[in-house]
């Protein structure tokens, strides 16, 4: 694909008024290259602008002033324009590397790559950043980014990214709190390796840094039945004891700073059957993303958010997740023609109980001689393709076809995903 790539070009903006096509590149803007669309955000800011313009193989030159207000309408096929920086980590409970064969090329890409992290909200490592990427950092001031800490213990914290000795993550983010630069952390919390008196030195480590790193996300480790690695997934006693331990920490920090400054994702209270907190606990935050607070703002908005989606239809069934399901049949109690259920994932093993995670041949397995009504409402994370489709490339179309029902996409909450 060649780099800056366009799209589309949205009708009524300056691209339109200068004739800008999709299939055409954008080569530089008012003569600096451009590498990504970050660039394309600064260097576009400008009132005057002059474009170079690559279609087939001709080069243009496009000038004009940008009027106040004016879309600059370009839509672009990567966000960015030369590789995405690859993850040079070895992580032993990498999700990715849990994946089987033979699914879309996409899948097996680990980004670690700070544009991302900028752009989209992808925690990264900071472990490959040379001094262009600092300078860059600095100079575009790209801020907030969301990093994967996982241990401050500089030894604990190599060993957890396979031995990579640019592990001292606490200097990095001193670094980017002088440039001024907003963090989000997360730990992903591996059963013996750094969680107890670990993740208690990491946490009391990062708050040393707020307000510049502003949250951390505590997150359990996802295992598959591919993984060939130790790690495995928490007890039942070791999530309560987690939930416990958090718990008490933000107590104490909202004491001192008036937020609780870490936080738990939403499989610990669903593992472990512990009241959903309210939304005033997340601090005005939006974590959803990370799987932070994403369940308590799908029970806040149950209403308008579930119920368009069954608009229509007499009876229906609600597919989702094991982990989910029996909040969800709680919260819908005594809604009328609505029948949950709850799909095993078969495909990464059931350890794995997210719906993000839950392919279309497994919904369909699951769904098989079930009375499924006039509809069936599937969520939408399961088709997060390039072309919405799910990990094993099934379209809702496809399921439809597949199980003889009506499907709607929607309706349930985003953020419950694997951890990375």
């Amino acid at each position: 694909m060649p780099p800056g790539l366009i799209k589309a070009v949205t009708p009524g903006s300056l691209g339109a008024r200068l004739g800008i096509r999709s299939g055409d590149c954008l080569a530089s803007i008012n003569g600096v290259a451009v590498r990504d669309v970050i660039d394309v955000q600064v260097l576009a800011a400008e009132e005057r602008l002059t474009l170079t313009v690559l279609r087939q193989n001709d080069s243009r030159t496009l000038a004009a002033d940008r009027q106040y207000g004016e879309s600059f309408g370009l839509e672009f096929a990567t966000p960015t324009f030369d590789p995405v920086r690859r993850c040079i980590n070895r992580c032993e409970f990498c999700f990715l590397d849990q994946m089987p064969g033979g699914l879309r090329s996409s899948l097996y890409v680990r980004d670690d790559d700070y544009r991302l992290s900028f752009l989209f909200g992808n925690y990264v490592t900071l472990t490959g950043l040379d001094e262009d990427d600092w300078t860059r950092i600095s100079e575009q001031l790209l801020s907030p980014l969301y990093v994967s800490v996982h241990a401050t213990d500089p030894g604990l914290r190599r060993r957890m990214l396979g031995d990579r000795a640019d592990a001292d993550v606490l200097a990095q983010l001193k670094r980017l709190a002088g440039i001024g630069v907003e963090i989000h952390t997360q730990i992903v919390l591996v059963p013996g390796v750094n969680d107890g008196a670990h993740v208690d030195r990491s946490v009391a480590d990062l708050v040393e840094l707020y307000p510049a790193v502003r949250s951390v996300s505590i997150v359990p480790v996802g295992v598959t039945k591919y993984h060939r690695g130790s790690c495995r997934v928490h007890t039942a006693a070791e999530m309560r004891r987690v939930c416990d331990q958090v718990t008490r920490r933000q107590s104490e920090f909202r004491s001192r700073l008036s937020a609780r400054f870490v936080y738990l994702s939403d499989e610990w209270y669903l593992a472990t059957g512990e009241p959903i907190p309210p939304i005033a606990a997340y601090d005005g935050l939006d974590l959803a993303e990370n799987g932070v607070g994403a369940v308590r703002r799908f029970l806040d908005e149950i209403d308008h958010r579930l119920r368009p989606a069954l608009a229509g239809s007499v009876r229906h069934t609600l597919v989702t997740g094991t982990l989910f399901a029996p909040l969800l049949r709680e919260a819908i109690a005594g809604w009328s023609g609505v029948t949950i259920v709850p799909v095993v994932n078969r495909f990464f093993g059931e350890t794995v109980t997210v719906a993000g995670l839950l392919t279309g041949e497994d919904v369909v397995f699951g769904l098989r001689g079930r009375e499924l009504g006039e509809a069936v409402v599937l969520p939408p994370e399961m088709f997060g393709g390039p072309d919405g489709q799910s990990l094993d490339e099934m379209g809702p179309g496809d399921v439809e076809r597949s199980i003889g029902c009506r499907v709607i996409v929607g309706g349930l909450p985003r953020g419950l995903r694997a951890a990375a």
